[in-house]
């Protein structure tokens, strides 16, 4: 095989800055400089001087999670709002004004804070912890299956 035989696509074509010509003498690289000597180039992020984009984001440690926490609701709120006998779901939460629309897709918890006498029947589309759902049981009521969280 003889060189004019070669394939030209497979060989590694290099680009030259042109030499002179109708490029002047700095070739379209301008006069002196970091960008004007060969394998000079300035840094991407740099912005002439200033502090960078980078650099000027708020620094705030830590993580935030991007799940929503559910809505917590407190067993002596419940105790003011609901009647004797009523059941406590996430319909009847926000007919009652204790739950926001907005938030009802990110769960309602009920915890166990201040005291309850009367008698509810806690819905299993709400979750109860373990010590609300013993004060509820305490005060005649009853929570339909669901997760103890």
């Amino acid at each position: 095989m003889q060189i004019h035989q070669l394939d030209i696509s497979a060989t590694k074509k290099r680009k030259r800055v042109a030499r002179g010509g109708k490029r002047g003498t700095y070739a379209g690289r301008g006069c002196k400089g970091q960008k004007s000597r060969s394998g000079g180039n300035v840094d991407p992020l740099f912005e002439g001087g200033r502090s960078s984009l980078v650099q000027r984001m708020k620094k705030n440690r830590g993580f935030k999670s991007p799940h929503a926490k559910s809505t917590v609701i407190r067993i002596s709120t419940l105790d003011q709002k609901f009647e004797d006998g009523e059941t406590v779901s996430v319909a009847s939460l926000l007919e009652k004004k204790i739950l926001r629309a907005k938030n009802k897709t990110n769960g309602v918890r009920i915890v166990a804070g201040g005291e309850i006498a009367k008698k509810l029947t806690i819905d299993a589309s709400v979750t109860v912890t373990e010590a609300a759902k013993a004060a509820i049981e305490k005060a005649g009521g009853t929570t339909e299956d669901q997760k103890a969280s």
